[in-house]
């Protein structure tokens, strides 16, 4: 799990791609205490194992099935990404939880500055619009941020200038792709909430097609 605090930036010292998977050599540019093989690290929001260092670069894999859900595959020699390593047990929670298993590329529409932050636009599929809701968690890039306004297949999001210049947000560019990861616990809660809908799975036979959600079954539930 991670938080979506990024620690800082790494520098892609080699990016491989063939058959459809990605060989990965990542230069962190912070100081990295006791690095542990098979430790996981989140890059840009992707969460990787590190399978061993060569020099001041730890190596990574990325399969083929987390290459067509993230943005990793399109990585090159240069270019700066964003690292966070594993959250230990009684770490502060900063950000939000995140899972570090990317839901779907979102792209970077427009920045605009609004006065020392600046406000960037994104569009994505429609179909994780009932994830996004106004104030909520997203992570985007790997860094975990609040929802100002969002609608069908967009958001918009404020970053501070901290962010900005401690993240790889200072290199973003319009039209760019990023790895998005809508907030885990709602992700939990609407799942949960299928069952007692209209036309799905009910857990007493002979009741589909009817709703067993209301305000009485909330309140008795904790709610």
């Amino acid at each position: 799990m991670f938080t979506g605090l990024v620690q800082g930036l790494g520098i892609v010292t080699s990016a491989m791609v063939s058959g459809g998977q990605l060989s990965l050599l990542v230069s962190p540019q912070f100081v990295w205490e006791r690095p542990l093989k098979g430790e996981s690290v989140a890059v840009n929001g992707a969460c990787l194992s590190v399978e061993g260092w060569e020099g001041t670069s730890f190596r990574a894999y990325a399969s083929e099935e987390t290459l067509s859900c993230t943005m990793l595959g399109t990585l090159s020699r240069g270019d700066r990404v964003n690292l966070e390593r594993a959250l230990a047990l009684g770490d502060r929670l900063g950000g939000h939880l995140v899972s570090g298993h990317v839901d779907t590329l979102a792209r970077l529409e427009s920045v605009a500055e609004r006065g020392r932050s600046r406000c960037c636009r994104f569009s994505f599929s429609d179909e994780w619009s009932r994830q996004v809701i106004p104030k909520g968690s997203i992570t985007l890039g790997g860094i975990s941020l609040t929802v100002n306004n969002c609608g069908s297949g967009w958001l918009e999001v404020n970053i501070i200038p901290e962010t900005w210049n401690s993240t790889a947000a200072q290199y973003w560019r319009t039209g760019q792709m990023m790895n998005m990861e809508t907030d885990i616990l709602g992700k939990y809660v609407g799942q949960m909430l299928t069952y007692f809908l209209p036309g799905n799975h009910d857990v007493q036979e002979g009741q589909r097609g009817t709703s067993r959600l209301s305000v009485e079954f909330l309140r008795e539930n904790g709610f």
